[in-house]
């Protein structure tokens, strides 16, 4: 591959929110169902500049409107790991919201089959593969998509409440929802590296029981963190979060100080 193809493939895939010469370590950070890379860039003015963030941005997302929404998540992490593969000059964590946890999690799980070693997977609000929970989301009408995107909460009133903007969101938040709901892990070695899970502690879609069995995908360290707060606890008040987040990756053997 060329270094002009390189280049292309992670100017595809990553958005950098802030670039800094003292960067010791690179996170990835892939957003939840129905985001683009926009979800995570207030992380930027909150995390230390010893952490360079890495923002997937999924197809059909607003720089990459018009490219076609990912129908396989399986694909689409094999496209994100090897965007991210030849990024040999830091070292690399991953972390994922939501649905972004369980790409976070194949795309580890691709990036240490190529012999790229990874930090820490971190993962948020969302089961492990072993314990996912059967939806079928993605096949009700327009209107009940809505409905469980005003159930989870994140998505501002004004959103909602607008019809145009409604008929742009439904789409992206079906195509989501159906990556996610028909999603299989196939069964594969466990992951080496450390794996931490972070919840909220009202959120509906994962309790504490199925957040610990994040411990099942690795041999190496497990902890687990919770928040007050519902699905999107982390945006909600991420002061506390990004305080631990930080601590994780600074545990991870890498001096991760502001």
């Amino acid at each position: 591959m060329s270094v002009a193809t390189m280049q292309t493939r992670q100017e595809q895939w990553f958005r950098y929110p802030r670039k800094t010469a003292s960067a010791r370590l690179r996170l990835i950070c892939c957003p939840p169902a129905g985001s683009g890379a926009s979800f995570y860039r207030r992380w930027a003015d909150l995390i230390p500049a010893s952490i360079e963030l890495l923002i997937v941005q999924y197809p059909g997302r607003e720089d990459r409107a018009g490219d076609p929404f990912s129908r396989d998540l399986g694909a689409l992490a094999d496209d994100i790991a090897s965007a991210a593969s030849p990024l040999s000059d830091l070292p690399l964590a991953v972390f994922g919201h939501s649905m972004g946890a369980a790409i976070a999690h194949e795309v580890t799980r691709r990036l240490e089959a190529a012999g790229r070693s990874v930090e820490h997977l971190l993962v948020s609000g969302r089961p492990p593969p072993h314990r996912q929970r059967g939806k079928t989301i993605h096949q009700r009408d327009d209107q009940g998509v809505l409905d469980e995107i005003a159930r989870l909460g994140g998505t501002p009133d004004a959103v909602l409440s607008h019809a145009e903007l409604r008929d742009l969101l439904v789409p992206r938040i079906r195509a989501d929802f159906q990556l996610i709901e028909t999603y299989s892990a196939d069964p594969a070695p466990r992951l080496r590296c450390p794996v931490s899970a972070f919840i909220g502690q009202d959120d509906t879609e994962v309790s504490e029981d199925e957040a610990r069995c994040w411990a099942d995908v690795t041999t190496g360290a497990f902890r687990l963190n919770s928040y007050p707060g519902g699905h999107f606890y982390l945006m909600d008040q991420p002061g506390a979060f990004i305080r631990d987040l930080t601590a994780r990756l600074a545990a991870a053997a890498w001096p991760c100080t502001p």
